[in-house]
């Protein structure tokens, strides 16, 4: 019987900035392959919540989207901001 406790690997990528629901750039979301708990500001969603599996991040993304993109925290918006640009910087694996 080995003494050393077996650990899972992290679920993520070591780091990861970009928001896998709306592109938003300006946040840590994952960090030493775990998530951060950080919230979006752009469109809510916090960092291990509905953004484990492609499919909750695209149901997350429709409902956002569909209710008119609007930002969590309006004081963050840019005055330049624009979703079709900012929906780009999605990585392809979480579009």
């Amino acid at each position: 019987m080995s003494t050393e406790q077996e650990f899972p690997p992290p679920p993520g990528p070591e780091e990861e900035s970009v928001c896998r629901v709306c592109g938003y750039d300006e946040e840590l979301f994952w960090e030493h392959g775990w998530p951060t708990n950080a919230i979006c500001p752009c469109c809510g969603n916090e960092s291990d919540i509905k953004d484990l599996s492609l499919r909750g991040i695209r149901d997350y993304r429709g409902e956002w989207v569909g209710h008119g993109a609007n930002w969590d925290s309006p004081l963050d918006k840019p005055k330049d901001w624009d979703l079709l640009k900012q929906i780009a910087n999605i990585p392809p694996e979480w579009r």
